[in-house]
């Protein structure tokens, strides 16, 4: 599984290579700043290139459910999280047709380049068809 030569877990072995989106280091990331105003809402969020890094470890630890999920995470930082919203919602079941998945799925690929993510939305819509978890036309 894990062992010792991997930088897992990264805050302990690697902390200078985690980054928020916008750049910030982790050592950046302290109570003090957020008291004092230095951080924002911004500030929090996890960079793509840490999260595709937690994903090489866990694909090295044969944690493949794992390294697939960080990988889409990280394809999902170039998304805006007012579209992330309207993408959940979309996904609830009865919310949308078959066609507006597919069409999500696409634009997944061609605006943010996340073809993992396209991927499980094309086999989450074919599932909900199978499964009757499709909006109803009125």
């Amino acid at each position: 599984m894990i062992n010792e030569d991997d930088n897992y877990p990264m805050m302990e072995h690697a902390p200078g290579t985690i980054r928020t989106s916008n750049g910030r280091r982790l050592a950046e990331i302290t109570m003090e700043n957020v008291e004092s105003g230095v951080l924002s809402a911004d500030d929090m969020q996890i960079d793509a290139q840490t999260l595709l890094a937690q994903a090489n470890i866990a694909r090295e630890a044969e944690l493949k459910q794992l390294a697939a999920n960080l990988t889409r995470a990280a394809e999902l930082t170039a998304v805006p999280n007012e579209r992330l919203l309207e993408m959940y919602e979309m996904l609830r079941p009865g919310r949308s047709r078959f066609e507006q998945l597919m069409a999500l799925a696409t634009t997944l690929e061609e605006q943010f380049n996340a073809f993992e993510n396209a991927a499980f939305i094309r086999e989450a819509a074919a599932v909900y068809r199978e499964r009757g978890l499709l909006r109803r036309e009125s």
